[in-house]
């Protein structure tokens, strides 16, 4: 008896095996479609729109009588000032009011309290005390969404006697779109310049087989710095103001096939550009 014989047919049985795997595997890979071509698309644009909504912020604030470090703050001071303080915010809302501002749009912020060091007076020796005061303030926004009225409003701001104009943020009421007017120019440009390619190749745009966003439309509220104290503004007017424009960007890829003779002769992606940064 031949006992290599079944370990002979194993192996006989084992190189078919294999032969037939590879050969099945050749097959498949030979009856796959090829990879479509491919035309892949980079664009980015913008939109500036102009703003159509603004927010002025300012302050009011009194001061308590400057003492030695050493005193405490008195109580009667502290409700004096405070009193001050709440007469010029209500005077500064009636200005707005008078001037059609509603009363909805007028935000008056909590009362801050918080204390200061102020140099006092020399004495016969040349030193200088350092004083403590306590200051009590409130902020204010006024919200406008007609930016006409902001000449008027930053006037009667003044008028009322506020400290401080912090500045302008401009807005747009409606940002949504904005932003969908930037993203929806960029997918034109995207679809402008794959067909100049497409034609300059001699071949046509298939269907869309990707999309994605490069850069989300940015929105951001455009500020303008108006940072003085009141007393030396004198009678300044924010006409001289002019709110620009507010840019959103947005950009995209894009990739198509691609069909035509051409196309067919040359598998795989055949274009690709990306715009300049």
């Amino acid at each position: 008896m031949n006992l290599a014989t079944p370990h002979l047919k194993r192996l006989r049985y084992g190189l078919l095996g294999s032969a037939l795997l590879t050969l099945l595997a050749t097959s498949a890979a030979l009856a796959a479609p090829p990879t479509p071509p491919s035309l892949h698309v980079q664009a980015q644009s913008w939109v500036e729109v102009a703003p159509d909504k603004a927010t002025l912020s300012a302050r009011l604030w009194e001061n308590t009588p400057a003492v030695s470090t050493l005193e405490d703050t008195d109580s009667v001071a502290l409700s004096d000032a405070r009193k001050r303080l709440e007469n010029r915010a209500s005077e500064l809302i009636k200005a707005m009011e008078n001037i059609g501002i509603e009363q909805r749009a007028i935000n008056a912020g909590s009362l801050n309290v918080y204390p200061e060091h102020v140099a006092g007076p020399r004495n016969d020796e040349g030193e200088q005390e350092t004083l403590m005061r306590t200051r009590l303030e409130r902020p204010f926004n006024v919200e406008l969404t007609n930016i006409d009225q902001l000449g008027e409003v930053f006037d009667a701001l003044i008028g009322a006697g506020v400290n401080t104009l912090d500045g302008v943020q401009f807005d747009l009421q409606d940002r949504d779109a904005a932003t969908d007017e930037a993203l929806t120019k960029a997918l034109a440009k995207a679809r402008h310049k794959a067909d100049l390619m497409a034609s300059t190749l001699g071949v046509r745009l298939g269907q869309v087989q990707r999309i994605e966003e490069t850069q989300a439309p940015i929105f951001q509220p455009r500020m303008m710095a108006m940072r003085a104290e009141s007393d030396a503004m004198g009678s300044g007017s924010a006409s001289d103001y002019r709110p620009g424009t507010i840019r959103i960007d947005a950009g995209v890829n894009v990739e198509w096939t691609l069909r035509g003779q051409d196309a067919r002769a040359r598998p795989g992606r055949v274009a690709e550009e990306q715009e300049p940064q």
